[in-house]
């Protein structure tokens, strides 16, 4: 296992762009507590941007059209601002499909939200429902907002219509994610130490709970091909979950202080973890083992600090589209593009107050989320693969590690297609 800590002289980091700001307005009373910005996320087909604007409010906005803006009238941008806005009528008939804001009340705190598209991008593993309420489209697209009270409600992007109010969490439910293979299959981790997996399709149906988290969950998310799940939380938790038989496969030991964030790479062979303990874990998923350490102190500290308070909390992590870039934000006041062949950041943006960060769906802008409801947006990395990312990627997306070890090729193949520490 390598470590890597953030060592390089910072004139040798680049610095990112800014693309634009999306700020939340503030009354002049306005209390703080419960504006955070807890969760921001693309639409799959890349449509929408939808962040949580603090007091209830989720924002729903064209992703195409909020880059003209930026384009148009500079990186800052006022949420409310007339001038900016747009249409927010009700879609209906043809017009089901032209994407259009919406500025939606929750009712409550909304700690997380995810979008579930009917458009699988593998084969649906979902089973065909005879009669349910509400008859979902080829191309139907979700909003699922999770909330402080534990209750968990289901909008049409298209309309800012409410479809669905599923209750059954008992505390705030802390994040959400749906199943990429368009079986609108929804799994919501939640603070009463639990994860519900939700069939959509089925009048959002609770199909199963999914037990074994000591402490508060914090995070969850799907392999590319929905088979696995990945969740995090308290007390240094890192678990694996067979998502066709709803049994836990392994727990991944690492890390020394709560995981807050998880994503998987898009070949399905990586996966990041962020924790309060400082550092962002590269594991392979398939095999347990850690093949990367990023480090945001330095230097790295021990074990019993660790632990500990310190002003260097990783909040969020998540993988590029290209699997070749992981972004970290953390309590330092920045953020950190990582390759995962690199030892030290590739580019590096401030960020005050950083609480979420998502990349975009084609991967060329990353969004981060602050305390105040704001949402901040910078270009990615762009660098072109190296012959040996794009062959790993390409096999890894139909085989796991073990079949990949198992294949009766020369030993320095088989090297050039492993992930290795």
């Amino acid at each position: 296992m390598a470590s890597f800590p953030p060592r390089v002289n910072e004139k040798e980091i680049v610095r990112s762009r800014t693309i634009g700001e999306l700020l939340a307005p503030a009354a002049p009373f306005d209390k703080k507590c419960g504006r955070e910005n807890w969760t921001v996320a693309f639409a799959p087909d890349g449509s929408y941007f939808a962040w949580s604007q603090g007091h209830r409010t989720v924002k729903l906005v064209p992703w195409s059209q909020c880059l003209k803006n930026f384009l148009l009238h500079g990186t800052k941008n006022i949420t409310n601002s007339s001038s900016l806005r747009l249409s927010r009528q009700n879609s209906d008939g043809g017009q089901k499909n032209k994407p259009r804001e919406h500025i939606i009340d929750c009712g409550d705190i909304v700690w997380s939200l995810a979008f579930g598209s009917s458009v699988p991008e593998k084969q649906s593993r979902c089973v065909n429902i005879e009669w349910h309420r509400f008859k979902f489209g080829q191309d139907q697209l979700l909003l699922a907002t999770g909330l402080n009270n534990g209750r968990i409600k289901i909008w049409d992007v298209y309309t800012g219509k409410l479809l669905l109010n599923l209750v059954d969490h008992t505390e705030l439910v802390r994040d959400l994610t749906f199943a990429p293979d368009g079986s609108l299959i929804l799994v919501s981790a939640s603070r009463d130490k639990t994860l519900r997996v939700w069939d959509l399709k089925d009048d959002g149906n609770m199909m199963k709970v999914l037990r074994g988290h000591q402490n508060w969950v914090y995070s969850c998310a799907f392999s590319p091909d929905s088979s696995m799940l990945c969740s995090v939380g308290a007390s240094k938790a890192v678990f694996l979950w067979n998502m066709d038989k709803y049994t836990m496969i392994r727990k991944l030991e690492g890390h020394h202080h709560d995981v807050v964030a998880c994503d998987f790479s898009p070949d399905g062979a990586l996966l990041a973890t962020a924790s309060y303990d400082t550092r962002v874990y590269i594991w392979d998923p398939h095999t347990g083992d850690i093949l990367m350490e990023f480090g945001h102190l330095f230097p790295p500290p021990t074990p019993i600090f660790a632990g500990g308070a310190n002003d260097r909390w990783v909040r969020s992590v998540s993988f590029s589209h290209d699997g070749l870039h992981v972004a970290s934000l953390a309590d330092d006041k920045m953020v950190r593009f990582w390759r995962i062949d690199e030892d030290y950041p590739v580019q590096v943006a401030p960020l005050s107050n950083g609480l979420c960060c998502a990349f975009s769906t084609d991967g060329s802008v990353l969004a981060a989320g602050t305390h105040d409801g704001s949402v901040y947006f910078w270009a990615t990395p762009r660098q072109v693969p190296s012959l040996q990312h794009l062959c790993r990627m390409s096999i890894r997306r139909v085989m796991p590690t073990r079949e990949v070890q198992e294949l009766p090729i020369p030993s320095k193949v088989l090297e050039f297609l492993s992930y290795r520490t």
